[in-house]
């Protein structure tokens, strides 16, 4: 179906998420979070809900493509995200998630659709925002906007500020579907090698996680309610059971942009900041 730019500014049908502790939870192991870091694993430590969560209810309706076109999911790619955090996460609830279009860019051999969605409690009290961009290859050359191009959230030419590594399991992809994303692609063997990979990769969702737990922890002491965004953009691949490496430099008070790289030194996240408060 040809991309419809009557679609830009669309409000799409909103999508209700009811979520438990345990979902809490098992969004923070899926993430990596271990015995180190009971205030997320453990309902008897005060539990608390890390910020990147933010993604986990809104997740469907961040895919919400039917308003702009027609497209097989094979051929989706997601490429940036972006939350924005508004008030605490509480660690069980039901939350109302509603997405807009917010721009389709042409870029040639596919088409950037911009995806803002906000979500609300059951009181309509503003919680936080996504904003995702999401490649559909296939879909370009529809003589559209190119949209914004260029480096965004360099990081200064000096050694980072702080660095943290994280281990991933060899089975985090597993545990991180459990959230989800029940994508092929990060579970079968055959459906990864159909993708070009030799063996399942990890979502790149949970890798916003892994880069998110970093700067919670260099910067805002563990206190998610000091992370006030973070954007990132996906430019490679993990695979499960390698280090991320996640480079940080501190440019202005309260602005934090990032990096994050894997042993075989390939950029898997870059173009990436955070804001913290003091």
């Amino acid at each position: 179906m040809p991309v419809d730019l009557k679609a830009v500014g669309k409000k799409l049908g909103a999508v209700t998420h009811t979520y438990t502790e345990r979902d809490v939870m098992l969004y923070a192991l899926g993430v990596g979070c271990g015995t180190d870091d009971l205030q997320f694993t453990y309902e008897q430590r005060d539990l608390k809900v890390l910020p990147t969560f933010a993604v986990i209810p809104s997740f469907p309706a961040m895919f919400s493509l039917g308003g702009a076109m027609d497209v097989n999911p094979a051929m989706v790619l997601h490429g940036e995200q972006r939350i924005e955090l508004h008030a605490e996460i509480p660690t069980s609830g039901t939350i109302t998630t509603t997405p807009t279009i917010k721009a389709i860019y042409d870029k040639g051999k596919a088409a950037l659709v911009v995806v803002e969605t906000e979500s609300v409690d059951q009181k309509g009290r503003l919680l936080f925002r996504n904003t995702s961009g999401i490649f559909a290859r296939g879909e370009g050359d529809f003589g559209g906007e190119r949209g914004p191009s260029g480096p965004r959230n360099v990081p200064p030419d000096r050694s980072p500020d702080q660095s943290i590594a994280m281990k991933t399991l060899p089975q985090q992809a597993l545990l991180y579907r459990l959230s989800g994303d029940m994508n092929p692609l990060h579970a079968d063997p055959d459906f990864a090698k159909l993708g070009g990979y030799d063996r399942p990769i990890l979502h790149g969702l949970c890798t916003f996680g892994h880069a998110g737990r970093a700067v919670l922890r260099a910067y805002c002491r563990n206190d998610p309610a000091r992370m006030k965004s973070f954007e990132v953009r996906f430019s490679g691949v993990v695979f499960p059971g390698e280090t991320i490496t996640t480079d940080m430099w501190q440019i202005a008070p309260g602005k934090i942009v990032l990096t994050a790289r894997t042993e075989r030194g390939e950029a898997v996240l870059s173009s990436a900041a955070a804001e913290v408060a003091p």
